[in-house]
């Protein structure tokens, strides 16, 4: 069997685990030969590969990235995209795909499915949003480069009585912001899930400083205010339709210092929280999920995607995990709101 392998969307920490997983069992394991696409679905819709055998795939546990390339292009949204697709792996003689990556990847490797291409999904984003699984790879890796950041902010904080605020990845779910809020010690967390009250923010701030104590305020990119109270800028869409976020920690740095005269420095994690070597968390899952995904392409399995449920690893419908974001619960915000202020 000639199996495809690509990696979508943003790049993560653990990517080139799954990717080196896979193919050695394949490889030695079932005999199977693979090929890389590049840079997403890009590869598999320009026909643009890679080798990708147990050479090519040796070494790359511990890096960050990917080395098949990633691109948020979106085959759904070319005319024919589909069957240019489908023509393409007939033509390379690719008998099964294997994609990686999260809610828009899947998303079009369930299109794919449907229209009888045999795909296997590896569920991929450090936001940890998608349904059907507990855990995602690279989320947490990108926790602990947040906890990390923030434990240094606290020192800087401290030293010049200012209000630090730290701008996390997380689009419409709060969970990297809830996470290292609450490991790093935040004083205020801000999250998609939960508009915010930016009098009730600067109230914790007054409170923190009145313990002589400088505040960390850690808000996640789509974080948004109650109606009404502060104005946002809406920025540019991508191919599949997403707002490019980006500037709430600026917002706030100049409302906070406006309000209340404390001196405010916003810190942008941006990219920093994708790069670099993944946890051995990640790297341990990310590994299993490529084991399980060959082991799925090997029993004609198409249609599914690899999952943790507590500690096993299921096989689950595509559809399932693309059908409906896994958001921060109400109660879940609520337990940490005892440490704000």
């Amino acid at each position: 069997m000639r199996i495809g392998v690509l990696t979508g969307g943003g790049d993560c920490p653990g990517l080139n685990a799954v990717i080196r997983a896979a193919v050695r069992k394949g490889s030695e394991v079932y005999g199977h030969e693979f090929l890389g696409f590049r840079d997403g679905w890009k590869g598999p819709l320009e026909n643009v590969t890679m080798p990708l055998d147990v050479g090519t795939t040796r070494g790359i546990l511990p890096r960050g990235g990917t080395i098949l390339g990633s691109s948020r292009t979106n085959p759904l949204k070319v005319d024919g995209g589909v069957d240019r697709i489908q023509a393409n792996l007939d033509s390379l003689g690719v008998d099964a795909l294997i994609a990686i990556g999260g809610e828009d990847t899947l998303g079009v490797a369930t299109a794919l499915a449907s229209a009888g291409v045999t795909v296997v999904g590896v569920p991929k984003t450090i936001d940890n949003d998608l349904g059907a699984t507990d855990y995602t790879f690279g989320f947490d890796t990108a926790v602990q480069i947040a906890v990390d950041a923030i434990d240094r902010l606290h020192t800087t904080a401290e030293s010049h009585h200012r209000v630090l605020i730290v701008e996390v990845m997380g689009r419409h779910a709060g969970w990297i912001a809830l996470h290292s809020g609450l490991a790093g010690g935040a004083n205020v967390i801000l999250i998609p899930e939960r508009p915010f009250d930016i009098d009730q923010v600067c109230a914790y701030i007054e409170h923190r400083f009145a313990s002589h104590y400088s505040p960390i305020v850690v808000v996640a990119e789509g974080a948004q205010p109650k109606e009404g109270t502060m104005e946002l800028q809406a920025g540019e869409l991508d191919a599949f339709g997403h707002v490019r976020l980006g500037g709430i920690g600026q917002v706030l740095e100049r409302e906070i210092q406006a309000r209340t005269g404390y001196e405010s420095r916003q810190t942008v994690l941006g990219h920093v929280q994708r790069g670099g070597t993944p946890t051995a968390y990640d790297r341990v899952l990310a590994t299993r999920f490529g084991l399980h995904a060959i082991d799925a392409v090997h029993e004609g399995e198409s249609g599914v995607m690899v999952a943790l449920r507590g500690t096993e690893i299921v096989r689950v419908p595509l559809s399932a995990a693309t059908s409906e974001l896994k958001t921060v619960p109400l109660e879940r915000y609520e337990e940490v709101e005892v440490f704000f202020g």
